[in-house]
């Protein structure tokens, strides 16, 4: 960052606006926070690592209280905001007040789950970082060497937690135990795997920093390993893995971006399950006749359309998302040239079993990115693909996320980047499937497929807060019915109605007793989108209008972030 370009961004003291608030927010958090530094692309060689110590927590806290006092000023000297500037205060309000709320709670010092951990981030970072240049691979170096010290912060953390009698249930760290043993696996680590895609010319000595950069980094993970599986991991024993209802909605707040009652998202789900369900009935008959629709998606597993091969399937969903763009850009969105450009890629070995997608970096130069997990296949039926890539790609996370990313200088940084919640995101994600429904993208295996992920987001709802909450299981359940939710009763629950595989049951369920209340957030946030779309053509109708599904898409995309709570009305009005 150079001299000028520091004194042009807004800081906390200096902002007169909650939209330049939000942002000087966002450039300080950046300064305690390296992965916000790195996924934004603010820092070019940022050799920084995570701090995840109580103290960088606690000062973390210290500038969300710094900000949000300064936004208590902003506002009562401000009159009445224009409405871009009160979605963005609202935002702001709402997001470090759940921040804040996790922290008193302590969850940041028993922070062990399979997706999107502490440890996963340090990859996360690498996976981030240019790798064009000489010095790009001197800042890998630097980087990665700090891997020590950044899994010592996190142990600072565990053991804080352990002092506080907080701690990760034992699933938890049993499952993050193999994840690292999948790091270590085989003759190198992965550390040592990354390092290999050195180019060959390098400088000796870069490569020598880079090796040991790489014996260090699976030095401090085997370290971690063992400290989880001989000293925490017995500490922890008879922690449950059920949060209970205070700790889920404290949790639930912060992923979903906005209030939530479990009691009624739980029968909402219930609904939902029941009437997907039936429409997968009717749709397996036309595959299979006489099978329900496990028997028919197993059917599609061996008898589908699949492609054979690593390479060969990161290759068709790349040339799927370019597919994509092709044919919404000038029908129903505008896509601007940046956002053009996405890349499929294959998630690194350890990695849970849902695919993911990555951010662009505020200056495009890191494009989108879409991540798939292999679990050691190398054959992967289409049906349950299409509609996923749907999701992750275009035009779900990467259409939305990567106009944020386009509009930041019309909106904020803020609004656009790290103000988002997973209501609001994996709520377009969703409608996006059913967009590319709605539109005729998928053929009969492919919308099994897409009925067998909205079923699955609709068991979420279901199982992730009956087992935190450990509520009883609905008389017409066909699984256990009046019992009281467990892992077990959810896995098999799962089993009886997904065409997913078991290791990917597995992890999801793992993943929602590691995450209270992300699991729901899909569902919730698709329902608020689709009633704000319907509440517009209303609107529309009663004005006499024509609705412009395009323009509407490009209105609700240019919004930046919104609190769940106001989605669907903010919606209406456009």
């Amino acid at each position: 960052m150079s001299a000028a370009e520091s004194a042009a961004r807004p800081t906390v003291e200096s902002a007169t606006t909650p939209r330049e608030l939000a942002d000087g927010y966002v450039y300080a958090l950046a300064d305690h926070d390296t992965m916000v530094s790195s996924s934004l692309g603010l820092r070019p060689h940022d050799d920084r690592v995570p701090d995840f110590s109580p103290r960088a927590q606690t000062d973390k806290d210290e500038l969300s209280r710094q900000v949000l006092a300064a936004l208590d000023r902003t506002e009562s000297g401000a009159g009445e905001l224009a409405p871009t500037e009160r979605r963005c205060a609202d935002l702001l309000r709402g997001r470090l007040t759940a921040d804040l709320a996790m922290s008193e709670a302590g969850e940041h010092l028993r922070l062990v789950r399979n997706i999107f951990g502490p440890a996963d981030r340090i990859r996360t970072l690498l996976l981030m970082m240019p790798t064009g240049t000489a010095e790009d691979w001197a800042t890998i170096a630097r980087r990665m060497a700090g891997t020590p010290e950044s899994l010592r912060s996190y142990r600072q953390a565990l053991d804080e937690g352990r002092r506080r009698q907080l701690f990760a249930a034992p699933r938890q760290v049993s499952t993050m135990i193999g994840q690292l043993d999948d790091w270590l696996a085989g003759d190198r680590s992965w550390f040592h795997t990354f390092v290999d895609g050195a180019p060959a010319d390098l400088d000796a000595t870069v490569t020598a920093q880079l090796a040991a950069a790489a014996d260090a980094a699976a030095g401090a993970v085997a370290e971690l390993r063992s400290y989880l599986a001989d000293e925490y991991l017995p500490a922890a024993a008879g922690t449950p893995d059920a949060v209970g209802e205070q700790r889920y909605r404290v949790c639930a707040a912060t992923a979903v971006g906005g209030s939530v009652d479990p009691a009624e998202a739980y029968a909402w789900g219930w609904q939902e399950y029941q009437r997907i369900w039936a429409q997968m009935r009717e749709l397996a008959e036309q595959i299979l006749p006489g099978a329900d629709p496990v028997a028919a998606m197993r059917h599609l597993d061996t008898a589908g359309a699949a492609v054979e091969g690593v390479e060969q399937v990161q290759q068709w969903l790349q040339q799927m998302m370019d597919t994509a763009i092709a044919k919404l850009d000038g029908t129903h969105f505008d896509i601007a040239e940046p956002i053009k450009t996405v890349e499929a890629r294959i998630a690194p070995p350890g990695s849970a079993a849902a695919p993911y997608y990555s951010r662009p970096s505020l200056d495009f130069s890191r494009p989108g990115r879409t991540w798939l997990p292999t679990l050691g296949r190398t054959r992967f039926p289409l049906y349950n693909l299409i509609s996923t890539w749907y999701h992750e790609g275009v035009p779900g996370h990467h259409l939305q996320l990567a106009q944020w990313t386009y509009q930041a200088p019309e909106l904020s940084v803020f609004q656009t980047t790290i103000g988002s919640s997973s209501g609001i995101t994996e709520g377009w994600a969703l409608y996006a499937e059913r967009l590319a429904d709605e539109l005729g993208f998928l053929d009969t295996e492919a919308r099994i497929g897409y009925l067998d992920g909205q079923l699955f987001r609709a068991m979420r709802v279901i199982v992730d807060i009956g087992m935190h909450l450990q509520l009883p299981i609905p008389d017409d359940s066909p699984i256990a019915p009046g019992q009281t939710w467990t892992p077990e009763l959810a896995v098999e629950f799962f089993r009886a109605h997904s065409g997913e595989p078991e290791e990917y049951i597995d992890s999801e369920i793992i993943r929602y007793l590691g995450w209270p209340g992300q699991a729901i957030s899909y569902k919730l946030g698709e329902r608020a989108w689709l009633a704000g779309r319907a509440a517009a053509r209303r609107a529309h109708a009663e004005r006499g209008e024509d609705f412009d599904l395009k323009r509407w898409h490009r209105d609700a995309l240019s919004l930046g972030a919104v609190r769940l709570d106001e989605l669907t009305d903010t919606l209406a009005e456009l």
